[in-house]
C-alpha cells in the first residue's frame, strides 16, 4: 500500500486502545474546556463549546464505543475534527502522536468488541495496533 506510507494520521487513546484518524479529518486538537449541557441532546452529545466564536457540539467516543466513561485527566483532548462541512469537538483519552503507517491491514469483523465497520483498516505502528476510524461511520451512528 504505497499511498498508505505517505498518509498522516493523529493517533490518540481511548481507554488502552490506540485508535487513529487522518490529519486531514483535523482541524485542531484543544485541552479540555467547559462544555455547555444542552438539553434533550443525543445520549453521546456532551454539549457544546465556544471555538473562538464558532459554537461546536462535543461528543464522547467513550460513549460512541460503547465504554465506560471516566473522569477526565490533564491529558483528555478534544479533537475538532470536519465533518460533513461541520466541526465536531470529539472526546480522546489523550492524544499520542501524528504518525504514518507503513503497513495497514483490513479490519477483522469485529475489534475489541467494536464492530469493524466502523474501521477503515488496522495499522502497525511503535505503539502496536492502530484501529484507523472511519468518522462517518461512528459519528453518524444512531
Amino acid at each position: 500500500m504505497e499511498a498508505a506510507t505517505q498518509k498522516q494520521y493523529v493517533e490518540f487513546g481511548v481507554d488502552n486502545e490506540h485508535y487513529a484518524i487522518p490529519i486531514s479529518d483535523v482541524h485542531e486538537i484543544i485541552r479540555m474546556q467547559e462544555i455547555t449541557d444542552i438539553p434533550n441532546g443525543h445520549y453521546y452529545v456532551k454539549g457544546i463549546i465556544n471555538l473562538r466564536g464558532k459554537i461546536v457540539p462535543v461528543l464522547s467516543l467513550r460513549v460512541l464505543l460503547d465504554m465506560a466513561e471516566i473522569a477526565e485527566t490533564k491529558h483528555t483532548r478534544i479533537l475538532v475534527v470536519h465533518h460533513l462541512e461541520e466541526s465536531i469537538g470529539v472526546i480522546v483519552d489523550n492524544v499520542n502522536k501524528v504518525t504514518t503507517f507503513n503497513d495497514i491491514q483490513p479490519a477483522p469483523d469485529s475489534v475489541s468488541g467494536i464492530s469493524g465497520s466502523f474501521f477503515t483498516g488496522i495499522g502497525f505502528s511503535s505503539s502496536g495496533l492502530v484501529g484507523i476510524l472511519k468518522l462517518d461511520e461512528i459519528l453518524l451512528r444512531e
